[in-house]
Order: C-alpha cells, then structure tokens, then sequence
C-alpha cells in the first residue's frame, strides 16, 4: 500500500518505518529540509533503540523515502498520517495549528478518495475539525479516523512491531478496510484489533496515559507518606502490586514522570473535562503530586546545605525524563538544575545520550562530562535523576575517593539504604528512611 506519513518526529518517524518494514511503500513528509536531508544520509534526530537499522534498512530497500514535497506524496497515497506535533498552548490545550495546517494542505494535494489518519494525540473532536478541513479545499471523498499511538520512549520499536492492541476509531467501512489491511502483519499473533466510534479512539489515547500518570502520581504521595512514619515505600509496593486487581507496573516512587506525552496529556484532558463542563480533580491531583515531586531533590539539597550553595558542587547523574531516550522534555532534571544554579552552585552532570540536549538548554551554565565518574571529582553531593544500567552497580569505593563528602540524593532508589550506609555514605532516597554513613564503613574508608 502506498501511505504517506506527515511529520518526522517520533511517532511519525517509528511509524513510518515500522509500516515500511512490513512492505508498505512510504513516503514520509517534513517541511524541514536540513532535516530531511539527514535523514535521507541516515541520519536519526532522535536517540530510539533499534530506530536507525530500521530506517537504515528500509531507506536502502527502496520502501521508505523522505521528503519536503507534500503534494507529491498525497498525490500517489492511499492512506496518509498526520504525525505533527501537538504542543501544550498556555492554557494546557493541545495546540492543533501544525495539525490542521496539514489537513488544509491535504485536501488541495489529493486527487483521488483518501484515508486520512490522525496519528498525532489530539482532543476528542479533532478529526471531526480535520474533516472539516480537508473538505473545505476539496469535493473529493475522504475518511477521517483515529488511530491513536501508544508507544514508550526506549521501546518505541517494539511497541510498534509487537503492539499491545492497536486501536482504531473509523466511521466508514473503507477506512476500516485500510487500517485492518495496514495492521495485519503486526497482529498475527493474536493481539487486538480494537476498532470503535471517532470520539472513543481519541479519549482512549488521554485516558491511558493519564491512569499511567495517576499510578505514578499516586504512588509517589504514598511515598512521601512512608517518609513521614518511617515505612519502606519498596516494601509498600511489593505488597500493593501483589494484588492482582494492581499489578507492579507504574508503582515506582521517583521524582515525578517527564517526557513529551504524560504532563501534556494529562494537562490537555483538565482542559477538555474543564470546557465541557466534566469534573477533572482526580486529574488536576495528579498534575499538582507531579510538580511538587519535581522539587522533591531541590528541597532536600536546601535542607541540607542551606539556600546559599555558592561555592558548592553538585554532580548530576542522569538528564533524560527516564532511560533509553535523549528526551528531557518536562525532565525532573530541569527543575534540579535550575533551582541548583539559582542557588549558586556549581553544577556537573553527565547522561549517556542526552548531553546534546542539555547543551542547548543549558549553555554553558551546566558542566558536561562524557564519562559518569569525571562528575564526580570535588563533588559535595551526587544527585540521580535517571535509572540508567551504568548506574546501577558503580564503583562505589572510587566513587568516595573522588568525591569531597560521600552524600547521596537518589530520586530513583537504585540502591538499598544499609548497604549505602555499609559503603560508607550518607544516602537520601524516596519513600524510605534515610542512611547514615556506618561507623564501621567510616573506619575502612
């Protein structure tokens, strides 16, 4: 089949070839040309495992093409994707410029029956508004539906290839008939195909992530609660995942969820609840947890050190919203830092994928290192933000050598509380009691 997928970001880049990959002739589309460009040299703007050799592959198998000409590759399609981003407007709604820009350019392009595929994650309504549009610039028959993604960042590529379900909202038999025949080579395994009216396709996309950011969210108020009577919110969650009504997925305390898709997601469904009159405070608890979970290593560090931390140096592990992902978008990170560098303090930081990202957000303000242990060298304290492999298990001695006291902030409970106290440092951790350095640990040193 012949599809046309507008938008290179990363839902449309995984899409595209991903439906490539599977024989599809596609032609993806992005008004970027330095962007373009690279892609067509192979070059992926974004850090996805697995996302290169699978543009790679099918760049060379001649199924998959980049380019900026967008009426070219409505002309020859027979199904297109609108993949363009839906940024947060001030007011927490989704932003549908990009969308219904492409819808309108859409409908002048076509020249045949299409089927026209709202990929982006949108508010209830759009596809009816993206109808809209298109038939405003031509009597040509075209089918709009929804066909919402649920891809995470760090296994987007898998996501894709081994869909839990796909979910699709038609309301015409052809567009129906074309998505049954684009999924199928993804479903033979057996997972669902999931087809429904327009309105419920669009609120499924919101609702999932926002009970995923609700769990999140609420495990971390449980956590602040064990702190407060001195339980282990790890045991708390063994306990409450055990449950098979709950399940352990998403019951991890940290610092907050980040990303492109949770906090505007669910700041996009308090906006739609609120407009059409629907109560939204389940929603607007999590959002409020979520910011102030944020703050929850800055206001440790404060506590600790005083408001002042000039001539303090604090070392950064981890920049990313989460791992496997150069994404730092709503990055519990960015708020660390920024509180950190009001304060005055020196701050120096490393993350295996994300440094490009902290260069241009932070400038020459923050100190980058491509190794994890040169942050370390002076440091006063060491701050974890992401769950990376290579922080799981360092050298914890050298790790006290190079560092001017042994004091831990870690906002992803990587490590146990009394074997930090046996390694001879004082550790903070979330939703458990905190660790002091053992005597016997102060003594090897």
């Amino acid at each position: 089949m012949n599809v046309a997928v507008v938008g290179t970001g990363y839902v449309g880049l995984v899409a595209g070839a991903g439906l490539a990959e599977t024989g599809n002739q596609v032609v993806c589309v992005d008004i970027d040309e330095e962007k373009v460009e690279a892609l067509r040299r192979g070059e992926i703007p974004i850090y996805e495992p697995g996302l290169e050799e699978l543009v790679k592959r099918n760049v060379e198998a001649g199924r998959l093409s980049f380019t900026t000409e967008l009426p070219q590759a409505v002309a020859s399609a027979r199904v297109v994707f609108i993949a363009v981003g839906t940024p947060p407007d001030e007011d927490g709604s989704a932003d549908l410029q990009h969308v219904l820009a492409v819808a309108r350019d859409i409908g002048r392009a076509m020249t045949g029956e299409l089927v026209v595929v709202t990929k982006s994650t949108v508010p209830v309504g759009t596809a009816r508004r993206v109808r809209d549009a298109i038939q405003a610039e031509t009597d040509l028959p075209v089918h709009v539906c929804s066909n919402p993604e649920f891809l995470k960042e760090g296994a987007a590529v898998d996501d894709f290839m081994k869909p839990d379900r796909v979910v699709v909202g038609v309301d015409h038999p052809v567009a129906e008939a074309a998505l049954r025949e684009l999924y199928e080579p993804f479903l033979r395994t057996g997972n669902a195909l999931m087809v429904m009216d327009i309105p419920s396709a669009e609120i499924t996309k919101y609702a999932a992530n926002a009970m995923l950011a609700t769990r999140i969210s609420f495990m971390n108020a449980i956590a602040r609660l064990c702190e407060h009577t001195g339980a282990d919110v790890d045991a708390v969650r063994r306990g409450v995942g055990s449950d098979q009504r709950i399940g352990s997925a998403f019951l991890f305390p940290g610092v907050g969820y980040g990303g492109s898709c949770f906090p505007k997601d669910v700041q996009a469904l308090i906006r739609t609840s609120r407009e059409l009159g629907a109560p939204a405070e389940i929603l607007e608890a999590v959002e409020a947890v979520n910011e102030s979970q944020k703050r929850l290593l800055l206001e440790r560090i404060v506590r600790h050190f005083g408001e002042d931390l000039s001539g303090r140096t604090v070392a950064v592990w981890g920049l990313a919203f989460k791992p496997n992902t150069d994404d730092m978008r709503e990055a519990p990170s960015r708020v660390t830092i920024e509180g950190l560098l009001e304060r005055g303090a020196r701050v120096v930081a490393h993350d295996p994928e994300a440094l490009h990202e902290a260069r241009r957000i932070f400038g020459d303000r923050v100190e980058l290192r491509e190794r994890n242990y040169d942050c370390l060298d002076g440091a006063d304290a060491l701050v974890i933000h992401t769950e990376w492999l290579p922080y799981r298990r360092p050298d914890f001695a050298g790790m006290r050598r190079r560092m001017a006291r042994p004091l831990i902030f870690d906002g992803r409970n990587l490590y146990t509380p009394a074997s930090m106290a046996d390694r001879g440092f004082e550790y903070h951790s979330v939703g458990r009691p905190h660790a002091e350095p053992s005597p016997a640990a102060e003594v090897d040193a």
